[in-house]
C-alpha cells in the first residue's frame, strides 16, 4: 500500500471535500436499466424465473432442492456448526433481544385534548415482512438476527427470510442456527434482485409481503427502487462507512484497529480519522499502510482500496471543526475516542450509532452490544435512524368527541370549513342536534 497522506481540511480543494463527503453512494441508472427485466421475469414467470436467475448470476443450481430451506437442513446446520458458535450466537441474540425489547410500545396511548376531547394512537404490528440477508461477501448471521429480532419482538405475525445459496444450493448454517433460535422457519434460498422482486410479486413458493428490509448489491437498492410503489423497501442501506472521531489522549494503535473494522468490509467502504490533533494524525497515517499488510485477501485488497478512495486522515484545526465534519459526513458509524466522550457527544447532530470511548469498537457493536447495526448510510443519518422495532410497527390515530364537547368545536370547525369552501363538512356539523347525534333540525335522531 502507498503511504497516507494526511489530508489537512481547510486546504482541500472543495472537489475533494465533497468526493469525501460522498463517498461510494453512486448513480445506479445502470443497475436500474439492468434489474428492471428480471423483476418483470419474476412477476410473470414465479418461480422458474427464480431458479434460473439464481444459476445465472450466483453460480447455484438449485435443481430439484425445494426453494423453501427444510427442516432437515436446519438439523444438519445445527450438528455441523462448532459449539463455540452456536453460544455466541446464542450470547449476541440475547443481547440484541433484549435492547429491542425496550422499544416494544405500550397500549393505546390516549389523552385529553380538552374536556371532552379525547385523542390517541393505537399501535399495531405490519401484517407480513422480507428479511433480505446478503451472502456476496461473505457470511452474515448477524445481519439475519438484527433484521429479525425487532420484526419479531414487534409481533409481526408472518417473516420471510431470503439469502443467496451456496453453489451447491446450500444456505450459510449460521444463518439457519440464527433462524432456528429465533423460531423462523420460512426461510428461502434466493438472492439478489430476483429475491426482492419475489418478496414484492409473491411466487407459488415465496409469499409476497407487505415491507422488505434488509442491504444488498446495488442491485438490490435498484429493485428496491423500481418496486417502491408496490411493496414498503425500508431503510436504504448501503456500503459500509464510518468515522473515529479523536484528540490528543487516543491511543493511535487502538485508533488504527478501528479504522480498519469497516474498512475490510469492501473497496467501496469508507473510513476515516478525524482530529485536531497533529501528532495523531501523522502517528496513524505512518502506521496504517504496513497494518493494512497483514490482512488475508481479499480484506487486504478491500482496505488499499478504501484509504486511496473514500478513507485517509482528516487533520482539522480544532475538535469543533472535527465535530462539525462528523456533523456534515452523517456517518453510518462514529466512534468517539476523546478524553471525555461524554462532553463532545452533545455537539453530534447526524450518526447512525455513535460509540463512546475506545473499549467500544465497531467490531462489539455490530455483533453483540444489542443496538442494531444495520443503519442508514450515505448521508441518510441526517433523517434516518437505525432498523428498529419501530420499522415493523404502523399507528393508528384514535379519537372520540364527547356530546358536550361537540357543541363547543363545531362552532370553530364549522367557521373553518366555510372559510376553506367545503361545504359538506359544514353541513355534517350543523344538521347535527346540539349533544352530535343523528337528528336532523326539528327531527328525531337517525331521521
Amino acid at each position: 500500500m502507498e503511504p497516507m497522506v494526511v489530508k489537512v481540511w481547510k486546504n482541500l480543494p472543495a472537489e475533494e471535500r465533497t468526493r469525501l463527503l460522498q463517498r461510494s453512494e453512486t448513480d445506479i441508472a445502470e443497475a436500474v436499466r439492468l434489474v428492471r427485466p428480471i423483476l418483470e421475469e419474476v412477476r410473470d414467470r414465479g418461480d422458474a424465473a427464480l431458479r434460473e436467475f439464481t444459476k445465472k448470476f450466483d453460480g447455484a443450481d438449485i435443481g430439484a432442492l425445494p426453494l423453501r430451506v427444510d427442516d432437515d437442513e436446519f438439523l444438519r446446520a445445527e450438528r455441523i456448526l462448532s459449539p463455540e458458535l452456536k453460544k455466541a450466537l446464542e450470547f449476541a441474540v440475547e443481547n440484541v433481544r433484549r435492547f429491542h425489547e425496550s422499544q416494544r410500545p405500550g397500549p393505546m396511548s390516549f389523552q385529553e385534548i380538552r374536556p371532552g376531547v379525547y385523542a390517541g394512537e393505537r399501535a399495531s404490528p405490519i401484517a407480513s415482512a422480507g428479511l433480505y440477508v446478503p451472502r456476496g461477501r461473505g457470511s452474515f448471521p448477524s445481519m439475519l438476527y438484527m433484521l429479525a429480532v425487532p420484526a419479531l419482538t414487534a409481533g409481526v405475525p408472518r417473516i420471510s427470510v431470503v439469502t443467496p445459496p451456496d453453489p451447491d444450493g446450500s444456505v450459510d448454517p449460521a444463518c439457519l442456527y440464527a433462524a432456528r433460535i429465533l423460531g423462523l422457519r420460512d426461510l428461502f434460498r434466493v438472492g439478489g434482485a430476483q429475491a426482492v422482486a419475489a418478496l414484492a410479486y409473491g411466487t407459488e413458493s415465496i409469499p409476497e409481503v407487505t415491507k422488505i428490509v434488509g442491504p444488498g448489491s446495488s442491485f438490490v437498492t435498484a429493485a428496491k427502487r423500481l418496486l417502491a410503489d408496490r411493496v414498503d423497501t425500508g431503510l436504504p442501506a448501503g456500503p459500509s462507512e464510518s468515522i473515529v472521531l479523536a484528540d490528543g489522549g487516543a491511543d493511535p494503535r487502538l485508533v488504527l484497529l478501528d479504522l480498519l473494522i469497516e474498512a475490510e468490509h469492501g473497496s467501496d467502504s469508507s473510513a476515516l480519522l478525524v482530529t485536531s490533533d497533529r501528532t495523531l494524525a501523522e502517528e496513524v497515517a505512518s502506521l496504517l499502510p504496513p497494518m493494512v499488510e497483514t490482512l488475508p485477501e481479499p480484506r487486504r485488497t478491500f482496505a488499499r482500496d478504501v484509504f486511496s478512495r473514500y478513507g485517509g486522515v482528516i487533520l482539522t484545526e480544532s475538535l469543533e471543526e472535527a465535530v462539525e465534519i462528523v456533523n456534515l459526513f452523517a456517518p453510518e458509524h462514529l466512534q468517539i475516542q476523546t478524553r471525555d466522550p461524554f462532553d463532545v457527544l452533545p455537539l453530534i447532530r447526524n450518526a447512525g450509532e455513535i460509540l463512546l470511548g475506545p473499549a467500544t469498537p465497531f467490531s462489539l457493536a455490530n455483533y453483540a452490544c444489542g443496538a442494531n447495526a444495520v443503519l442508514p448510510t450515505g448521508g441518510k443519518a441526517l433523517t434516518r435512524s437505525a432498523v428498529s422495532v419501530r420499522d415493523f410497527i404502523k399507528h393508528s390515530s384514535v379519537v372520540r368527541v364527547s356530546p358536550g364537547a361537540f357543541d363547543e368545536m363545531r362552532r370553530h370547525v364549522q367557521i373553518l370549513a366555510d372559510y376553506e369552501g367545503f361545504t359538506a363538512h359544514g353541513e355534517a356539523l350543523r344538521r347535527r342536534t346540539p349533544r352530535g347525534d343523528g337528528a336532523m333540525p326539528g327531527g328525531r335522531p337517525g331521521d
